[in-house]
């Protein structure tokens, strides 16, 4: 691949939830694997009594795995920050932890949640990442991007909060079907259309960003660095 995508180093996707990584970027980590790039994705949350239940946990974690190598992810790292409940956590831990795997993995490319996207732990996980990714240190990604997340970044407050405004874009012709292939397997959260977290409305969605630039089905991004 060319562009921003080039940078050397792995690519790190941070997923506040499972399946999220999928949404935003499943057809972009799909073609960047088929290149020969190592992807990585992390999972920052875990579902945890008394607001999910164990069994519910495993079941999207286990989901997630098939998933991921159906889109040819090299490895998962699972945090287990709780979900929906990332507030409670210090910012100081969070930052130190995502710090942590990012100087572990060294990536190239880094991949965050919108800023803007409405749930708290996006933003969170958003600004931790960014901070992890600071370029004063001797290995730093070259490239960060943000990405789009349905259920999430298009319920932002117009005017009120950050907004999705893509300038980069990947073409995803060749591994669409694959993103649709990989959400579909989160059977407990895909639901039916017109839902946002459904096939049909993902295949809708990059139809739209394919036509922003005249290619059959593309994913945009946020571009927040790029060194070249």
């Amino acid at each position: 691949m060319s562009g921003v995508f080039n940078s050397d180093g792995p690519i790190l996707v941070l997923a506040p939830h499972p399946d999220d990584e999928i949404l935003g970027a499943g057809g972009t980590m799909a073609k960047l694997a088929d290149a020969g790039r190592e992807v990585h994705v992390c999972v920052v949350t875990a579902g945890k009594p008394p607001a999910f239940s164990e069994s519910s946990a495993a079941t999207t974690r286990a989901e997630a795995k098939r998933a991921h190598a159906h889109i040819g992810v090299y490895e998962t790292h699972w945090m287990d920050h709780p979900a929906a409940d990332l507030d409670s956590v210090p910012h100081k831990d969070l930052n130190a932890s995502l710090g942590a795997l990012i100087r572990d993995i060294a990536p190239g490319t880094l991949l965050l949640p919108h800023v803007g996207d409405i749930h708290l732990d996006h933003q969170l996980i958003f600004l931790s990442g960014m901070v992890g990714a600071r370029p004063h240190q001797a290995a730093f990604p070259r490239t960060v991007l943000a990405y789009e997340t349905l259920s999430e970044t298009n319920w932002n407050a117009p005017y009120l909060s950050p907004a999705f405004l893509p300038q980069v874009f990947c073409d995803i012709s060749d591994t669409l079907q694959r993103k649709l292939d990989a959400f579909a397997m989160f059977e407990s959260q895909a639901r039916q259309a017109p839902h946002e977290r459904s096939v049909e409305s993902l295949r809708a969605l990059a139809t739209l960003r394919g036509a922003t630039v005249h290619a059959q089905a593309a994913e945009g991004f946020v571009l927040i660095r790029h060194l070249a």
